[in-house]
């Protein structure tokens, strides 16, 4: 095999650019008709096929015959002729009525029919599409093979290419052009033909779909869009609310979705947990047109479930601009004020080439009249020279002589019918002269005067708007009325309790499974420790014993069963190999005390906005103090307690919380409680109505701190277990 050295610029030059320009002009981006070379083909072979006026026809005919313009497989020209159909329901403004299934643009498994048993024809608004086409208003060129024409553009009567939406991707270049209301796009056309200066933000609302839904109205971003081109708006879905049978119905979606995509996320938010208002979901979708419904729960908010499905779901999704069009063959990406310069240019074009057309047709007829208004003065002199002419070719040249008129005069001469050559027959086709003169007088005048030009152009944008204007599809709400959800709006409110083993096991058990529950499942050796109730949406504090507190949003702890083990905190909170969980404390918006205990005997009260921060900081050192081990850890959160302590040589202290005062600081060392006698510590310290002393009084300090009193033979249980034993 011979191979050649080529430079890779030589190579995208000579392969590729011809490659791309001929996917950017020739397929992907649309023109200022609005319309693709594979749509213009199709809707051009319709309206040979005499579709505009015709009854409807097999698709696969106009697919078969569409295969003269466009050199295409059957299927790609199909699928182009379904997206237009009213049926399918993709366009604004629908250009082939349709009969048959052709499936739907929110739907994406709903598959279109076979062509041989779908009927079409063209749509009444192709009248406008098509107006005067056959007046030269536009240029033609050959088809592939050079065997018929085509035109290069068609005559829209109207902004086309801001009606429907169109999208198409090229070779480094895309276009997504969204659809506009009908009446609106007329009236802004209309304004802007008047005065170029008008704002068309007054008359051009927001874009419009066929699919319906709630555009987000936000000016400053619909401003952008209409002045450069690009940009992006939100549209949202519209719902009902069945309060006798606690269901949503889900009846209009955005454009840019379809209802299996919002039905498959709304399933995998279910599985995972993230919605548990949602009970069973359908699409319920007839003849009558779009339904998705979800069952929920009676104690659901409907209004607040979907705000959470708008925020996570294709509910709501956005539809970005990009008006790229061809302009004389060159791609740009325009305003809609350039677009309606662009297309007013256009438009203009067309209605003098229209004009030109019927000058020359009325001064063809002009002529020929002119020619027979000359017999008109002698018709016995004409009836004459023909009788007289012995051969049949030397008549029109003695017509010609005779009355002094051109070929193409003596030759209309000629045809007229024996019958005709009356006097009140020409006299009446030579009434014509005048008004066919004054007829051309003001054609001529119109063509080169600009604004009558604008007038007709109004006239007939006026006339487009009362004739096919409909009421917006999609409704406009403002911004303020729509509830920002934020990221705890996503986060679903439950009851639930956390249980916390001695092994640092940690359980998310909502209080619905856990009435349902069998019993804990511990390891061996395991109990529990602590256990808090509380709601998904909290913050918990996890204090460790290396003086360091971890926090942690509950709602991101995953739930389990009574069942399961759990969450190992070790590994859940990244915690050192030596290092365990001792207390945990849902911070219920850092109200209370967190009071330390530890051997040497003394307490410290530490505020729990001591542990609050800013930022989302997962762990805070020198959580409390650390210089002796820490003996008990509890919180007090609506206010003081009694408390009952206990040394390792029996000495028992009953006080209240009261007398020890708050530390700003975490790690303060706090004050004395207990005082040490003979190199004793603290060992325990609980409630007072869990400690069963028979005589609380006799073991209360009023001041702290204090040696505490021997506990007595009737409050030592662990004597009483003995003597039990024996």
């Amino acid at each position: 095999m011979h191979l050649t050295e080529q430079k890779i610029t030589q190579t995208l030059e000579s392969n590729y650019m011809p490659y791309a320009m001929s996917v950017i002009v020739s397929r992907a981006i649309p023109e200022i008709d609005g319309l693709k070379p594979s749509h213009r083909k199709l809707l051009y072979t319709m309206y040979k096929m005499g579709l505009l006026t015709g009854n409807r026809t097999k698709s696969a005919n106009v697919v078969g015959q569409t295969m003269r313009l466009n050199p295409h497989g059957d299927m790609a020209i199909y699928e182009t002729l379904v997206r237009l159909t009213r049926g399918y329901d993709a366009l604004l403004l629908p250009l082939i009525d349709s009969k048959g299934n052709f499936g739907k643009q929110n739907s994406r498994d709903m598959a279109f029919a076979a062509s041989r048993y779908t009927e079409v024809k063209l749509d009444k608004i192709c009248q406008e599409l098509f107006r005067d086409i056959d007046k030269d208003t536009v240029e033609f060129i050959d088809n592939y093979d050079g065997t018929t024409q085509e035109p290069m553009l068609l005559p829209a009567a109207f902004p086309h290419i801001l009606v429907n939406p169109n999208q198409g991707i090229a070779v480094g270049m895309a276009s997504n052009i969204c659809s506009f209301n009908l009446r609106e796009i007329c009236e802004t056309t209309i304004a802007y033909l008047e005065d170029e200066g008008v704002d068309i933000m007054k008359t051009l609302l927001a874009p419009d779909f066929s699919t319906g839904g709630q555009l987000i109205y936000k000016q400053n971003e619909l401003r952008e869009i209409y002045y450069t081109g690009r940009g992006s708006f939100k549209v949202r879905a519209k719902y009902r609310h069945d309060k006798k049978n606690s269901m949503l119905e889900i009846y209009e979606i955005p454009y840019t979705t379809t209802v299996e995509a919002i039905m498959d996320k709304i399933l995998d938010l279910v599985k995972t947990g993230k919605i548990r208002d949602i009970s069973d979901m359908r699409d319920e979708t007839d003849l009558n047109g779009l339904k998705l419904t979800l069952e929920i729960k009676k104690s659901t908010d409907p209004d607040k479930l979907m705000n959470i499905l708008y925020k996570l779901t294709p509910l709501m999704d956005t539809f970005s601009c990009n008006f790229n069009l061809l302009i004389n063959g060159m791609p740009q990406v325009l305003g809609i004020k350039n677009i309606l310069f662009e297309w007013s240019i256009f438009r203009t074009s067309c209605i003098k080439r229209q004009l030109q057309f019927d000058i020359g047709k009325k001064s063809e007829k002009l002529h020929l009249l002119m020619g027979l208004k000359k017999i008109l003065l002698d018709i016995d002199k004409a009836i004459r020279i023909i009788r007289h002419t012995e051969k049949e070719a030397d008549v029109i040249p003695n017509l010609m002589q005779g009355f002094e008129i051109d070929l193409l005069q003596a030759e209309y001469i000629c045809e007229i019918r024996l019958r005709n050559l009356n006097k009140e027959y020409i006299l009446k086709r030579t009434d014509e002269v005048d008004s066919l003169a004054k007829d051309i007088a003001d054609m001529r005048d119109t063509l080169s005067n600009e604004k009558k030009v604008r007038k007709i152009i109004i006239a007939q944008l006026k006339e487009i708007a009362k004739q096919y204007g409909k009421e917006r599809r999609t409704e406009i709400i403002e911004e303020e009325h729509v509830a920002e959800i934020t990221h705890e709006h996503l986060i679903e409110d439950f009851n639930l309790r956390l249980f916390l083993t001695k092994q640092n096991y940690l359980k998310k058990i909502s209080l619905v499974s856990l009435r349902a529950a069998a019993e804990h499942k511990l390891k061996d050796e395991d109990s529990m420790m602590q256990e808090i109730e509380t709601s998904n949406k909290e913050e918990i504090l996890f204090f460790s014993t290396k003086q360091a507190v971890y926090k942690m949003k509950i709602h991101e702890i995953p739930d389990c069963k009574a069942s399961a083990l759990g969450e190992y905190l070790p590994n859940l909170l990244g915690l050192d190999e030596d290092e365990r969980i001792r207390y945990m404390v849902v911070a219920n918006g850092y109200q209370g005390m967190i009071l330390f205990s530890f051997e040497n005997g003394k307490m410290t009260k530490v505020p729990l906005t001591a542990y609050e921060t800013k930022t989302n900081r997962k762990k805070l050192a020198n959580a409390y103090y650390g210089n002796s081990p820490l003996v008990d850890i509890r919180l007090l959160r609506d206010s003081d307690t009694d408390l009952v302590v206990t040394s390792n040589i029996n000495k028992v202290l009953v006080f209240n919380t009261e007398a020890i005062n708050a530390k700003a600081t975490r790690d303060s060392q706090g004050v004395q409680v207990l005082l040490s006698k003979k190199g004793s510590i603290m060992v325990k310290v609980q409630a007072l109505e869990q400690s069963e002393l028979t005589n609380p009084q006799y073991y209360r300090n009023q001041n702290i701190p204090g040696t505490g009193k021997y506990l007595k033979k009737e409050d030592d249980k662990s004597a009483q277990l003995s003597l039990l034993d024996e």
